[in-house]
């Protein structure tokens, strides 16, 4: 059997037809065997899809022929065959969900307005150059950075990206709009979005990782400025760029250290929480050990 890999993807480019799009989209996964979740919506598509890496490539060159598609960079990380319950192939209103379809426009090229994309040797460029002074903003929530994030960067308080707004909007970011901010998330994608909010309300000098955590992560593995694991959303629930990356999550019931997202050890509840073995192990409990109202970003992002 060929080596099980998965795809996670997207592209902003205008789609006057979305459902015209699903219905391809979910015809070609179909006929290649591939499993995942696709958005499609008026600005474009998100995706992660696994499967067997020969019909992976036919599905990356079939895609590309779609004319709005051709520049997208598709990203590869090893899969087990197992990442995938179903196929899943939706059209949304927005590829991310933020709650304001309106923030951003694109074009042929991708989102009008955005921040500035830095490869990951331009990153460490920005840093050699500004020190200090340069912020790494968190564009995911604070669930996904438990595990992992860029060193000292600032992690916002939002659970969900309809949060990113209203958290933008608070003020407590207010004394960086002068500072060069790197934005940072899995793929890239919400990234996209995140810089558009900020740069709308003021921040003069936005940049985002062009690839996101994962391209990153491929270029310096542990030996650059990221710490920790990378949550994904999929059964892998994270992946490490070396043998040697660093545990920074701890374990919510005795904060020992681990990486590891389980169900919560209540009858009721089966949020997932970061438990070590030990805990793992522990008789299920009548009390929840987290806040229930904390929940994470249901669709799949990048």
């Amino acid at each position: 059997m060929n080596p099980q890999k998965v795809l996670l993807y997207y592209g902003f480019t205008p789609i006057a037809d979305p459902v015209a799009i699903q219905l391809w989209q979910k015809n070609l996964c179909e006929a290649l065997n591939l499993k995942g979740r696709i958005l499609i919506s008026p600005t474009g598509i998100n995706g992660t899809v696994g499967g067997d890496i020969d019909d992976l490539r036919k599905y990356v060159k079939y895609t590309k022929k779609y004319p709005g598609f051709k520049k997208i960079g598709f990203k590869w990380s090893q899969g087990t065959g197992n990442e995938f319950p179903k196929l899943y192939v939706a059209v949304k209103k927005e590829l991310v969900a933020f709650d304001n379809p309106d923030e951003i426009k694109v074009d042929e090229k991708g989102v009008v307005g955005g921040g500035q994309h830095l490869r990951p040797e331009q990153v460490h460029e920005l840093v050699k150059e500004r020190g200090d002074d340069v912020v790494f903003f968190d564009g995911r929530n604070q669930f996904e950075a438990k595990i992992g994030k860029f060193k000292n960067a600032i992690v916002p308080d939002v659970d969900t990206s309809r949060d990113f707004v209203r958290e933008i909007e608070s003020g407590k970011y207010d004394h960086l709009k002068e500072k060069p901010v790197v934005t940072y998330c899995t793929g890239g994608i919400r990234c996209e979005i995140l810089s558009v909010v900020m740069k709308n309300r003021g921040f003069k000098e936005v940049y985002q990782i062009d690839g996101g955590i994962v391209k990153y992560g491929e270029k310096f593995a542990d030996d650059g400025l990221w710490e920790g694991s990378l949550y994904t959303f999929d059964s892998r629930m994270a992946i490490d760029f070396s043998t040697k990356t660093k545990v920074i999550g701890e374990c919510e019931i005795c904060q020992a250290p681990s990486k590891i997202f389980r169900n919560c050890r209540t009858k009721t509840c089966h949020e997932l929480i970061l438990l070590c073995d030990s805990c793992n192990d522990l008789p299920a409990s009548s009390k929840c050990t987290h806040d229930p109202s904390k929940v994470r970003d249901s669709e799949m992002v990048g």
